[in-house]
């Protein structure tokens, strides 16, 4: 069975995710297109694809699939990150962008990922009517015929671009790249064996760039997620060759995450600190602010203090991306690593974001270290984990069953509200705890803030304790 998930639709490739699979997928885009989104016209999309193995491949079987079916195909001419889809949907005023990814799951998985024509994920009611065509396809299946990919070339069908130029230049206008560059910061940057790959060395040539070769299988990275645990070796050079920062990219480059002169991994809760202060402090921008809710409370802190209007959602962009469409929102993310800005499009997009984070540090004239250490003295230590655990359907059952009972202690604390938004968020004096299954992979993802580690760790193991 075909299911979009948080973060759209991911399989295991040659399991879940295979060309038979795709095709039913990429079948039912066109018939979405042609049924509810551009009924009586030649709709067009953008499609784009990450260096995951196969994903090349993967993305010219949808466009020639759409393209027999009478759907203008704009495809880019190499691997490209979610952001530039994103971008290029808006910017052709296509109807769709689709991209073959897997975002940051292990090599062993592919995806497929819905774009908006406003440049920002597909809205959960468009991934409704997409799964309604899937599931009717999927119940009466049809046999698809179509050309040789050079013929829909040859007829324009499908037309081929390069997808990072523009958004090269565009990013120019957006993001004061020369002051960076006059900063004097030593920058390694790690995109992960992802599609970020040469996008930083063409914007700061001096920049150093690791794991930027082609490698669908990700060397000795276990997945490409900008966490901790999966940044071992971009620490390691900072410790080794004192650079200033350090920032990497997840597998389709829509996430981010920074280390910071000594080493130390900088959450993506403190990044989203840093840029909405800077953002209303420095650049006088002013609109809502949007998270979900396994975002920080610092954000609470913050907005109930300057009178910011503040929307919390359940766990995934689509869901950001919604509001900043419908409402002026100066800055929309999630725990992740993405997030949106309102000088950008209503998108996660890792490397234009480190660029923004880059911006705050020159024009400040600060560390990442030392506007860390700020959020600290204006909003008390607040410090973070997420546990992800693999689990069976009996055990996630279990999990579910002991949530819904609606417990007052875990330990030693006190539950004094539970929030069933997404999951079962239980909020105790020393911080919260958020346990939810994973909208994208087999797990129960168990997220915690307080003001110790130690704090932190201890819920945790109680909500594991759960189980």
């Amino acid at each position: 069975m075909i299911v979009f998930g948080t973060d759209g639709w991911r399989g295991i490739i040659a399991r879940d995710y295979t060309f038979e699979n795709l095709g039913i997928v990429a079948l039912a885009t066109a018939k979405y297109l042609q049924k509810i989104v551009a009924p009586g016209k030649n709709p067009a999309v953008v499609i784009g694809y990450d260096t995951r193995f196969m994903s090349k491949e993967f993305a010219y079987e949808v466009a020639q699939i759409l393209a027999s079916q009478n759907v203008i195909v704009h495809l880019t001419d190499s691997f490209s990150s979610t952001p530039q889809v994103s971008f290029h949907t808006k910017q052709k005023g296509a109807d769709l962008g689709l991209v073959i990814t897997a975002s940051h799951n292990p090599p062993i998985y592919n995806g497929y990922k819905v774009k908006g024509s406003f440049g920002g994920p597909a809205t959960p009611d468009q991934i409704a009517e997409l799964e309604i065509q899937v599931k009717k396809i999927e119940k009466k299946p049809q046999t698809v015929k179509f050309k040789d990919f050079d013929t829909y070339l040859d007829n324009r069908q499908i037309r081929l671009f390069n997808a990072k130029e523009s958004y090269i230049r565009y990013i120019k206008k957006k993001i004061n790249i020369s002051l960076i560059n006059e900063s004097g910061f030593n920058i390694i940057y790690d995109p992960m064996y992802g599609a970020g790959i040469n996008t930083i060395k063409e914007l700061l040539p001096n920049a150093k760039e690791i794991h930027g070769d082609f490698n669908p299988s990700f060397g000795e990275i276990d997945h490409p997620e900008p966490i901790q645990e999966c940044l071992l070796t971009l620490i390691d050079e900072i410790k080794a060759n004192k650079y200033d920062i350090g920032i990497a990219t997840d597998g389709d480059a829509d996430r981010l995450g920074a280390i910071d002169e000594d080493g130390n991994f900088v959450d993506s809760h403190k990044i989203f600190m840093i840029l909405l202060k800077y953002l209303y402090e420095h650049k006088k921008k002013r609109g809502a602010v949007a998270k979900t809710v396994s975002l920080t409370t610092m954000v609470d802190m913050y907005c109930e203090d300057k009178q910011i209007q503040l929307f919390e959602t359940p766990v995934g962009f689509k869901y950001i991306a919604k509001l900043m469409v419908d409402e002026k929102i100066l800055i929309g993310g999630e725990e992740s690593g993405g997030l949106g800005t309102m000088i950008h499009i209503p998108e996660r997009d890792g490397i234009f974001n480190s660029l923004l984070l880059l911006e705050a540090m020159a024009v400040q004239k600060k560390s990442l270290k030392k506007l860390c250490k700020e959020l600290d003295e204006e909003f008390g230590s607040h410090r973070y984990l997420r546990r992800d655990v693999k689990v069976t359907n009996t055990q996630k059952k279990a999990i579910i069953a002991a949530c819904e009972k609606n417990p007052t202690e875990l330990g030693r604390f006190k539950i004094r509200k539970i929030d069933k938004k997404d999951g079962y968020k239980f909020f105790v004096d020393a911080g919260w705890l958020l346990i939810r299954p994973s909208g994208t992979e087999p797990l129960f993802r168990f997220y915690a803030e307080a003001d110790s580690l130690s704090t932190v760790n201890e819920l945790l193991d109680e909500g594991l304790k759960l189980k």
